[in-house]
């Protein structure tokens, strides 16, 4: 059985690694330790910034491979859902849109599911994990005016509500259109503190949190799921 991911830097097994000041691969991402948990044939074609809109181009380009493996995997929403926080701080009072307006996002997502399908692949969905709220205004407000970004939100607790929305738009289509589903956000809420399981930056899990992943995935099974 092999699989395929399509995806953004969680896909891609991406941390920050505090010691070194950077972000890093990760060589026991949730991806790898599932698949070899399983023994899969895995091919990753996940990107680091990757949204919906850039996830097409890639998939379209790699959409004669898909017929080789069993199952693709989709992991889309983080960079979606994000803002231009320097934009925001310069100008607060001002509409500001994500990058991928939710509406768009739902149907390009629709259409990458399409896209698989027709390859024969079965697609299967992964939502996002939770953000920290507090730990994520302060990455993204380095060198930028906190005050304003704040100003701008209304209170720190909507950019948790702001990305969950796209989580659960993802839970949605699944459901909606019979597609495989792999809740991982839950299983980080289920801890007691599922910041110890994220980033210095809010919004990556960290090694513990893909292992987290890792192990949801491969007692989840849902490669062999109906």
């Amino acid at each position: 059985m092999s699989i395929c991911v399509f995806g953004d830097s969680v896909a891609k097994g991406v941390i920050y690694d505090e010691a070194k000041n950077k972000y890093i691969h990760l060589k026991n991402s949730f991806i790898n330790m599932f698949s070899q948990k399983l023994n899969l044939r895995v091919e990753n074609y996940a990107r680091f910034g990757c949204t919906v809109t850039k996830g097409i181009e890639i998939l379209s380009r790699h959409k004669n491979e898909l017929s080789s493996f069993s199952h693709t995997l989709l992991e889309f929403g983080g960079n979606d859902c994000d803002l231009q926080w320097n934009e925001i701080s310069d100008s607060p009072e001002a509409e500001h849109l994500p990058n991928v307006p939710l509406p768009q996002f739902e149907e390009k997502y629709l259409k990458m599911i399409d896209i698989v399908r027709r390859t024969g692949s079965v697609p299967v969905m992964l939502n996002l994990p939770p953000l920290d709220s507090e730990r994520f205004l302060k990455w993204v407000s380095r060198g930028q005016s906190r005050e304003n970004i704040l100003k701008f939100l209304g209170d720190v607790n909507a950019i948790f509500k702001w990305q969950e929305s796209y989580s659960i738009a993802v839970k949605k289509l699944a459901q909606l259109h019979g597609v495989r589903f792999v809740d991982i956000r839950s299983a980080f809420m289920r801890e007691d503190s599922y910041s110890d399981y994220l980033c210095r930056d809010g919004m990556h899990p960290n090694e513990k949190g893909h292992a987290l992943v890792g192990r949801l995935l491969s007692e989840r099974n849902f490669l062999l799921s109906n």
